[in-house]
């Protein structure tokens, strides 16, 4: 144990501390290929497929290749560019790897969806399970690792969730032993660490932020109490507890509202679950939203709950932030202590009756909740895509160059 907290105060004051040498000048990126298994159209698609199409929109606007392999599903043909990102889907929510891994050993051969793809570097999205690219393409792939999944294997089933934590904690870390890793949080960077990812090999590049849509910034904000919740509806997020506390609080507080934005296979169990609670007609489930009617929605609320519990940033809590909206969110989260700065920008709580008695606080407490809002805005002006995409330029050609980086990746002067 002893041993265990030193690197992560290692690590703590490498993320505090480390910038990149400005001296270093490695050979630029030409091409690069990005493996995830969706992408940011996908109906379940969320932050962590966000976070992978805007840094690849960057990196082609800046004149780099970029392509993206990832599953097919309705609607969508097999390859197409969007905002310049070559996307090449094939394959399923499993069969999604094993395609890829065949596409990219074909390319190297001359055939296949994706001959022609001569990428200086990949980066290896790994959502609990990796694409294993580096068996291809060797020590020239970066691990992205949004979070560990430790909650979320059980849900997949008692053998395959057995073998799937296997897989992230054990066997990956020994297959990418090598290798350089990415994340984007430093609590997602202590997870790794305790996997046994040496902590000379883990960057941390955080997420970026779109531009609110115009006008969406000056709409009033509702005359009535409103909480929104902007999360896919799955179980590992917990939309349960925020429908308890709309439970609890509606008897208290008049006319509260709860808009849920965001779509997932869980979605019918929460309206359910609503219904069983009886309140129904205090839930909106807007579903998956275009991106103004999603500001809209923000912009009018008092209060953002993101009580998820397990996060690698939570990239909806400065999405509400450009909107000066507090979040409240669950500090076992993990990524929610980096997005957040409890008693700032937003809260942090340790259970749901935490949550409730926070939830009601910020409602009752107009000075307390614009004097957060307020910060958690300034906050979100500290973000960017830009920002971003150029952290992680620079820790590709870091890999480019056979070289390992580590900590928190700044581009600020």
């Amino acid at each position: 144990m002893g041993g265990l907290h030193s690197r992560n105060a290692t690590l703590n004051r490498m993320s505090l501390n480390r910038m990149w040498p400005g001296a270093h000048e490695p050979g630029r990126v030409g091409s690069v290929l990005m493996l995830c298994w969706r992408d940011v159209g996908h109906p379940q698609g969320g932050g962590s497929e966000t976070y992978l199409q805007r840094i690849g929109a960057q990196l082609a606007a800046d004149g780099v290749s970029v392509t993206l392999r990832t599953a097919r599903y309705d609607g969508v043909p097999r390859d197409e560019v969007v905002d310049g990102v070559r996307i090449s889907r094939a394959g399923g929510r499993y069969s999604v790897y094993p395609l890829a891994l065949l596409a990219l050993i074909g390319a190297r051969l001359g055939f296949g969806p994706l001959r022609g793809v001569r990428p200086d570097v990949a980066i290896d999205t790994q959502n609990g399970w990796p694409f294993f690219a580096r068996l291809v393409l060797g020590r020239r792939v970066a691990v992205l690792v949004h979070h560990c999944h430790r909650e979320q294997w059980p849900l997949a089933g008692r053998l395959l969730g057995r073998f799937g934590w296997w897989c992230e904690s054990t066997f990956s870390p020994r297959v990418h032993r090598r290798n350089q890793y990415v994340t984007v949080s430093l609590p997602s960077a202590r997870d790794l660490v305790e996997l046994g990812v040496g902590v000379d090999r883990i960057a941390v590049v955080r997420n970026g932020l779109d531009t609110a849509p115009p006008g969406t910034l000056q709409v009033a904000r509702s005359v009535t109490p409103r909480v929104a919740v902007l999360s896919r509806l799955v179980p590992h997020k917990h939309i349960e507890d925020a429908l308890d506390a709309i439970a609890v609080l509606r008897t208290r507080i008049p006319d509260l509202h709860l808009d849920v934005v965001g779509s997932g296979w869980w979605r019918d169990r929460l309206v359910a679950y609503a219904s069983r609670l009886g309140i129904t007609g205090s839930v909106t489930f807007h579903g998956h939203v275009a991106d103004v009617a999603k500001h809209y929605v923000v912009q009018r609320a008092w209060v953002h709950l993101l009580p998820s519990r397990k996060e690698g940033w939570g990239l909806a809590v400065t999405e509400a932030a450009q909107h000066g909206v507090p979040t409240i969110g669950y500090r076992a989260s993990g990524g929610l202590t980096d997005s957040i700065v409890d008693g700032v920008t937003g809260v942090l709580v340790d259970d749901r009756d935490g949550l409730v008695a926070s939830l009601e606080e910020l409602l009752t407490d107009p000075l307390l909740r614009d004097e957060l809002g307020r910060k958690a805005q300034a906050r979100s002006a500290e973000f960017s895509w830009r920002q971003s995409a150029d952290a992680m330029r620079m820790v590709l050609e870091s890999v480019l160059a056979g070289e390992l980086i580590s900590g928190l990746i700044s581009t600020d002067p």
